[in-house]
Parts: C-alpha cells; sequence; structure tokens
C-alpha cells in the first residue's frame, strides 16, 4: 500500500517537477492540466480530492469513464457526482485512518442519470497543493466477465457431465420398460384374457408406453449436444429469419422486429447447432412475452463488435446475436442459475432450452450473456469471427453415443 502512495507521489513530480507542502487557496490549489502530463496520459480514471473531499483535478480518463466533461467534475463531491457513493466514502476513511493508500476491488458506481459501473478503486492520501487524496478507478466489467464466464463454462461442464451420465442411465431401461408394456399389451388383447377382464386393460399400457416415449424424447434432447459440430460457411440472418418463422407459427400474436447489420458475412459453424440454440433462445422469449403482456414484441438483431474475448482469447472481431423481448423479466430466485439444467421459470418448462444453447454456441467458441429487468430481456449470442473449425475443435467435449 505504501508502494502505491509512493508510486502515486511520483508521478506528481515528475508531472510538476516540484512537490508544494503548504497548503494554498482552493481557486489556485491545482495549476492547468498541462501541469500533470503524467496522470494526463494515464488510462485510468483519477480524481484529485481536496481536504473537504471536493474534486480538484480530473484526467481525461476519468472524464470519459463518467461522462461527465472536466468543468462538472470539479467542485463537486463524490455524494453530489454519484449519488449513492457510500464504498467510496468508505475507502477514504480506511485511507485517511491508515495514512496509506487502501484498495476496495468492487464497488458500484457511476455518475447520476448514467449507468453505474463496476470499478476497482484506490485512495492514496497524499499532501499536494491542497489536495488531500488520489483516487484511482479501474473498469473491472470485461475482468468481471470473463471470470463469470469461466466459472459458468465449469460449472456447465460439470452439469453436463452429471446430466448426461444421468441421461445414459436412464435411457437403458427405458427401452426395456417400453418392450415390457408392448408385450404386455399384446397379452391382454388376446381373446382368451380379453374375455375375463370387465374392462381393458390395455389404454393402460399405453400410459405407460406414452411416458417412456417422453422419457426417451427427453434423454434424446439432454444428449443431443454431444454431437461434434460439422462446420461450412452459414448465414446468421438465415437462422434467425427461420426461427421467427417457426415462433410465429405457434404465436401469431407476437410481432417480430428485425434489425440486422447486412453487411456481416458468411462465417464457419455449424448452422443446425446454431439454428437449434437461437430457436430455444427466442421460444423461451416468445412464451414469456405469451401471457400476460398487452403487445408482445421480439427483437431479433445482429452487430459486429470489435475487440471482444470469448473463451480467454482475444478475437478482433466477434458478431453479437441479440433476443429482445417486452416480457416481465427473469425471476429473481433463478438470475443465478438460468443456464442450469433442470431450471425454468415458467410452469411445465423442461429448463432444458438454455441449457443446450449454451452447450451449443460454447462448442462455436461463443458464449451467451443476458440482461433482464421488467419489460426488457436481451439476450445476446456472442461468437467470433473468422475462427477457423480447426481451432473450435480444440474445446469440443465429446461423448460417446450409447
Amino acid at each position: 500500500m505504501r508502494a502505491a502512495a509512493r508510486r502515486a507521489r511520483s508521478v506528481l513530480e515528475a508531472g510538476i517537477g516540484v512537490v508544494a507542502v503548504k497548503p494554498v487557496p482552493l481557486a489556485a490549489a491545482m495549476p492547468a492540466a498541462a501541469g500533470f502530463p503524467g496522470l494526463e496520459l494515464l488510462a485510468t480514471g483519477v480524481l484529485m480530492l481536496g481536504a473537504d473531499e471536493r474534486v480538484l483535478y480530473a484526467n481525461p480518463a476519468a472524464e470519459n469513464l463518467f461522462e461527465l466533461s472536466r468543468n462538472k467534475l470539479l467542485g463537486n463531491t463524490p455524494a453530489k457526482l454519484f449519488g449513492d457513493a457510500a464504498p467510496l466514502a468508505a475507502a477514504i476513511a480506511r485511507a485517511t485512518a491508515s495514512r496509506t493508500s487502501y484498495t476496495e476491488q468492487d464497488i458500484e458506481l457511476g455518475a447520476v442519470g448514467k449507468t453505474r459501473m463496476r470499478l476497482a478503486c484506490t485512495v492514496s492520501p497524499i499532501d499536494f497543493g491542497g489536495a488531500a487524496f488520489l483516487v484511482e478507478f479501474r473498469h473491472i466489467d470485461r475482468q468481471l466477465r470473463i471470470a463469470r464466464e469461466e466459472r459458468l463454462q465449469e460449472q456447465q461442464q460439470a452439469n453436463r457431465d452429471l446430466v448426461r451420465s444421468l441421461a445414459h442411465e436412464i435411457k437403458n431401461p427405458l427401452g426395456g420398460i417400453r418392450g415390457a408394456a408392448q408385450l404386455l399389451e399384446r397379452e391382454l388383447a388376446q381373446p382368451r384374457l380379453a374375455a375375463q377382464l370387465s374392462e381393458p386393460l390395455t389404454e393402460y399400457t399405453q400410459v405407460i408406453i406414452d411416458e417412456a416415449d417422453r422419457l426417451q424424447a427427453l434423454v434424446s434432447r439432454l444428449l443431443t449436444p454431444s454431437r461434434l459440430p460439422n462446420h461450412r460457411r452459414t448465414n446468421v440472418h438465415e437462422i434467425l429469419i427461420r426461427a421467427r418463422n417457426v415462433v410465429q407459427a405457434e404465436f401469431p400474436a407476437i410481432r417480430f422486429e428485425l434489425e440486422f447489420d447486412t453487411s456481416i458475412p458468411e462465417f464457419d459453424a455449424d448452422p443446425d447447432q446454431l439454428a437449434q440454440a437461437v430457436l430455444n433462445i427466442v421460444k423461451n422469449a416468445a412464451e414469456a412475452v405469451a401471457t400476460g403482456t398487452p403487445l408482445p414484441q421480439i427483437v431479433l438483431g445482429t452487430h459486429v463488435v470489435r475487440g471482444v474475448t470469448l473463451a480467454r482469447k482475444r478475437h478482433r472481431l466477434g458478431l453479437a446475436v441479440s433476443v429482445r423481448d417486452n416480457g416481465p423479466g427473469i425471476p429473481e430466485a433463478i438470475r443465478e442459475r438460468v443456464f442450469y439444467p433442470l431450471v425454468s421459470g415458467r410452469e411445465g418448462g423442461s429448463g432444458l432450452g438454455l441449457t443446450i444453447a449454451q452447450t451449443l454456441v460454447a462448442q462455436h467458441h461463443g458464449a451467451i450473456e443476458w440482461t433482464s429487468e421488467p419489460g426488457k430481456t436481451i439476450f445476446t449470442i456472442m461468437l467470433p469471427l473468422g475462427v477457423p473449425p480447426s481451432a473450435a475443435a480444440d474445446t469440443r467435449h465429446e461423448v460417446p453415443a450409447p
């Protein structure tokens, strides 16, 4: 921590060449921005606060981070600029008490009226030109997203291994149950037994057969993602239009809108697997808005993202496929488990749609992100552009068919 304080002081000294030790009036406390070349060039946001916690200096990175001009930052306290700034106030208090730098690794902060961000914040006590604190902010949303993706991938792989193991164990006896029910049905249909029965029992054997078929279909869905992708040139917009047509036939009251970036080229992928992933997400959105939403609407969109990190690899270009609906949003109780198998926010749902979609997208080196609030839920499939099939094959998890 003391090293951080020394580093902050050395940056100041490098910027102005001298360290003032005598406080000066607020109006003259901070020299012009040109006097801080060391701070002006930093990529992290830096604020200098006086003893009364008013902002005396802000570097360009802080202006960009908080989307406020220097004039709007200067002279204001964090409480006025950011509203609820209790974590920052606590960090300042700790730095004051210890007289050393203090770092808060994860605080939520944002200018009033703007989106709040996840930041790491380091507060260093200083004694320079009326400034009492140097506060450095680093955006950690990207790091948190990468860490969250890694945890999700690990959890998903563990879930997939468990579910597939159970599916294989269930699938084998299902065939025996169904075969035995068919044999019993044939025996009950023989005249000598039919005459002894007061009512036909074949309807009961048919229930057994139907339920066995239903479980067989469920198990087959659990095992579907085990097939390796068959890469070929794929048009993402054809996949989205096909998904819209299928879902709209089932939910004709829903209004669909298309927001496509038509400049997106074809890319190497398995169109059948991506079509299944997109269809699962679009159908989930349709089921969410079908009941209780006055004017149900789903918006399908595509756009190119630059400099995206997926599966711990940095890609120059990425493809974002978004599905936005105006439904009630994801229930709070399942938000941390939306991709878990057999977890559903809808009565009667199988809880497999998003699980399968996540698996299929992961086999393409991609990820699924989501945000949700009442009236606006967005699921975004992120895929790298320009990844050859051989590279994508490195992270596939093949499960042999039973």
